[in-house]
């Protein structure tokens, strides 16, 4: 069970490490509701890590696009992203694109990510996807904890690899922990390890995927049991873990997994968040 976040602790923590070789990428976002709509009230950034300002499709609630570097990630490069919703507010952050993990001499580049969710505040999290390419040594590290009555959806996917291009991941590594502190349960706290080119923990596929919700209920996992079972990816399952929803996926394909991540989104958000999906624009581009 969370309280509080370590996320001001683990940026104070980075700047006061020994610099590595490679650039440091740091983005702290704060949400704050305003006279009934959400702004972006605090936004600090190092680096090649920034973000662009706020779209409202929705009038009340920000899109908001995080700008990974677009010459992607290398060893000892490193990027730290901070965010923090404020009572009663609500985003939704995505990416123009996948973030790429490149080949590295030996050294790591570490991804962290923070979220806090105040209370009653509704987060959703829709990134483009991870990318790593062979010989990518990654370590990444993503916790969310949400106070008494936030809501949350969002979801990962880890491509190993270029599928497409009939690339495997034949060398490199991949430390990867989630954690997600519910205010009245043990959440979820998961670690996955991947060193190529053994994908054994992945049934020998390139794509995996996690989506988690909370709150959710019983009649929410039956509704994306059965987008799962409509979607026909190679490998997929969820659960409901007390009100937190997880669904796990194995594939080949990137459209056919991301299609798949959207409509069951789109399916549980009028319930999580009271609202109908608008997807982000950048789906359609």
């Amino acid at each position: 069970m969370y309280t509080t976040s370590p996320a001001a602790a683990s940026l104070t923590a980075s700047l006061s490490e020994p610099e590595p070789a490679g650039w440091v990428g740091e983005l702290s976002l704060d949400f704050t509701l305003r006279d009934g709509r959400t702004l972006l009230s605090g936004r600090r950034h190092r680096g090649p890590f920034t973000v662009q300002r706020p779209f409202y499709p929705e009038d009340d609630l920000p899109h908001v696009y995080l700008l990974h570097p677009p010459g992607g990630v290398v060893g000892g490069d490193r990027l730290q992203l901070n965010v923090t919703l404020g009572a009663g507010s609500r985003a939704l952050l995505t990416m123009p694109g996948a973030t790429k993990f490149y080949r590295s001499a030996g050294a790591q580049a570490p991804l962290n990510q923070h979220f806090t969710l105040g209370a009653d505040s509704a987060l959703e999290w829709l990134p483009q996807g991870n990318i790593f390419f062979p010989g990518a040594m990654v370590k990444m590290q993503t916790d969310f904890y949400l106070a008494p009555g936030a809501r949350l959806i969002g979801f990962e996917t880890l491509c190993f690899g270029r599928p497409v291009m009939a690339e495997r991941f034949s060398e490199g590594e991949l430390d990867a922990q989630l954690r997600i502190g519910l205010p009245a349960s043990a959440g979820l706290i998961e670690r996955l390890r991947v060193t190529g080119p053994v994908l054994d923990k992945l049934g020998g596929y390139s794509l995996s995927a996690t989506l988690f919700a909370a709150p959710a209920n019983e009649a929410m996992l039956a509704l994306t049991q059965a987008h799962i079972a409509a979607a026909e990816v190679a490998a997929a399952g969820a659960t409901l873990l007390d009100e937190l929803l997880v669904v796990r996926a194995l594939e080949e394909d990137n459209q056919r997994l991301q299609g798949m991540l959207h409509r069951i989104w789109s399916a549980l958000r009028p319930g999580i968040m009271g609202r109908d999906a608008v997807a982000p624009r950048i789906w359609s581009t």
